[in-house]
């Protein structure tokens, strides 16, 4: 999300108390999505037990496209489009290792810095618990080609326009098959409506691949999680109670799994043990969402607020950041807001971070100028630890 005069209002600390999830940033709100009607017809039929097949070379790829603005406040229009693929690179069952990668048509990385890498996914191919997403909109049949192959499909469609939401539409194959990667998805569109930033989002099912019989490979290092596998931990100084927040990531059939909660960083040493309470999303939601947030993020800082190169230390860490600050006033009171972020979000230095940690601020701060100019603080958030609870904490 791009900075602006004053990023840090008490608001939003105080917000960050509750949630690290603020709008385009987050990997759980993706882009213009509001609550979808119920399905009117029956849902496609799942193949419960198709992770449990799951083979190395398992693969589908997809064609997308992504325009976004200009926004109502001024600016220029963006556009994104390439290929989204997602592969099986390992399996050791209950595991199966995803590896999400957008690139341009030639298999090139992207110039957007968050769809510039690959992403690793390690999905559970049995559930710890019932998992019922039910697709939302109108359901209709329909008998699409796509890959050279004939499906049939029920085409999903939310109409949210009239309250100014988004037109969105989903395929997706009646027997996901070799598409038990996406739960048969067979194409999406998403259009912006309303007071959102215009623009949209298309994918098409482009090709798919079945793994051979028998392959085998080693499991991946976790250096660049998507999220599952991973967790973060973040100190938040705000509010009467400051504390630690733990946020851990799963996944499980194709489905993202979240969750956060405090701890007590002395005592509570084996992370992310319970995704009882996890709201479940769709692994291909939140993939579609990403280059709606690369486009959103190219607006840059403000310029009125520059940066200065820092090194922001956690742990036994060193990451090269950068630190912007701003002042505002508001009603005689002076307040400063500083943000550090990380300079490269690639940075070996972040190694096992989840990829929302990596476009969040690694740490912000607010203070209050009083008498004689001094600064007193009124609280702030900083990321404190990371690692993979998937084969051990790093």
């Amino acid at each position: 999300m791009p900075m602006r005069h004053s990023p840090f209002p008490v608001a939003v600390l105080l917000g960050a108390a509750l949630s690290f999830l603020p709008g385009c940033e987050s990997a759980k709100s993706r882009g213009p999505s509001p609550s979808d009607t119920q399905v009117q017809q029956p849902a496609p039929v799942q193949d419960a037990d198709a992770w449990k097949r799951a083979r190395v070379g398992d693969r589908v790829t997809y064609t997308f496209s992504a325009t976004q603005g200009p926004d109502p406040r001024g600016g220029t229009a963006r556009t994104v489009g390439g290929l989204l693929t997602l592969e099986v690179v390992a399996v050791k069952q209950p595991w199966v290792w995803v590896r999400a990668a957008f690139t341009d048509d030639a298999g090139k990385p992207l110039p957007q810095p968050r769809l510039a890498q690959d992403l690793l996914v390690p999905v559970r191919a049995e559930t710890t618990r019932p998992l019922d997403v039910p697709h939302g909109g109108e359901a209709s049949a329909e008998v699409p080609t796509h890959a050279g192959r004939t499906w049939e499909a029920l085409r999903y469609v939310s109409d949210q326009r009239p309250v100014d939401g988004p037109l969105r539409a989903r395929v997706y194959a009646n027997a996901p098959g070799p598409l038990y990667l996406t739960r048969g998805l067979l194409e999406a569109s998403t259009e912006a409506a309303g007071f959102h930033i215009p623009g949209g989002f298309k994918l098409t099912l482009r090709e798919f691949r079945e793994g051979s019989e028998g392959a085998n490979a080693p499991v991946p290092s976790l250096d660049r999680p998507l999220g599952p596998g991973a967790f973060y931990e973040r100190r938040v100084d705000v509010g009467p109670a400051p504390g630690v927040q733990r946020v851990c990531f799963a996944a499980e059939r194709g489905y993202f799994l979240r969750t956060e909660a405090p701890i007590n960083p002395d005592t509570d040493e084996a992370p992310c043990t319970d995704f009882s309470e996890a709201e479940p999303e769709a692994l291909e939601e939140l993939l579609m969402g990403l280059p709606w947030e690369a486009l959103t993020s190219e607006e840059g800082p403000s310029a009125a607020a520059p940066a200065t190169r820092t090194t922001f230390t956690v742990q036994d860490r060193a990451v090269p950041a950068l630190t912007r600050q701003s002042r505002e006033d508001v009603e005689g009171t002076q307040r400063v807001f500083t943000e550090t972020s990380p300079a490269e979000p690639w940075a070996p230095a972040l190694a096992g971070m989840p990829y929302e940690a990596r476009f969040q601020p690694l740490s912000n701060t607010t203070e209050r100028v009083v008498a004689g100019g001094k600064l007193e603080s009124e609280g702030g958030t900083k990321i404190v630890r990371w690692g993979s609870w998937l084969g051990g904490v790093k």
